[in-house]
């Protein structure tokens, strides 16, 4: 129903500084956000309707922890991205783009690319949609001439985006430390084996790619 009130496709300008282009989505590829969002509000409102007394008993103290999370989570996402756009208004980040354009492997390419500029940022999803906002068009091209389908384009990007969350200023690892209570230097021996091991998981993604054609 969402989808049919939209249309195909919907446009808005983003609240960005400067004369930035609409911002144009197709509505069939996010429609199943919306599912998402939808089905959250569903199982909300059942929990409410079959469990009243003890929603009720504890909506107080639940309501605040829940809203002190939620903050958290937002405040540092949202400055992340703020720092990161910060970062790639920067000359220097031109020429850190364009010295790791000259990486000739476009799969390869993709993946230091991409980690590297959201090391820079301080975030995995920030990091990698503002290299993807500033050399989607590149990759692309060189998967097309490289006969690499974009699924394989699309999942190296997402595998190498979360590298740079071993470092201690992304904004994942800050929020997570938050959430449990754990300092630096008590969680981020398991923080950066675990980043290390996905990162390093990239060029398996890769080289099995390579070696057998399976996407």
């Amino acid at each position: 129903m969402a989808a049919a009130a939209y249309g195909k496709q919907h446009s808005f300008d983003p609240a960005v500084i400067g004369d930035a282009a609409p911002v144009v989505q197709d509505v069939s590829k996010i429609a199943a956000i919306w599912a998402v969002e939808g089905a959250l509000l569903i199982g909300i409102a059942a929990v409410i309707v079959f469990a009243w007394k003890p929603v009720m008993t504890r909506f107080t103290e639940g309501s605040k922890a829940a809203i002190g999370g939620a903050l958290l989570a937002a405040m540092n996402t949202a400055s992340e991205y703020g720092f990161g756009a910060v970062i790639a208004a920067l000359p220097g980040f031109l020429v850190v783009a364009n010295a790791l354009g000259a990486i000739p492997n476009p799969l390869v390419n993709e993946a230091v690319t991409v980690t590297a500029l959201a090391g820079i940022t301080g975030s995995a999803s920030g990091g990698m949609s503002i290299a993807l906002a500033a050399m989607a068009d590149t990759f692309i091209a060189n998967a097309n001439a490289a006969g690499i389908p974009m699924e394989v384009l699309h999942r190296v990007a997402a595998m190498a985006s979360g590298g740079m969350d071993t470092l201690p200023h992304n904004g994942a690892v800050i929020t997570l430390l938050a959430v449990t209570g754990l300092s630096h230097r008590q969680a981020y021996k398991d923080v950066f084996a675990i980043t290390l091991i996905k990162t390093a998981a990239v060029f398996v993604v890769i080289g099995v790619f390579y070696a057998t054609g399976l996407v």
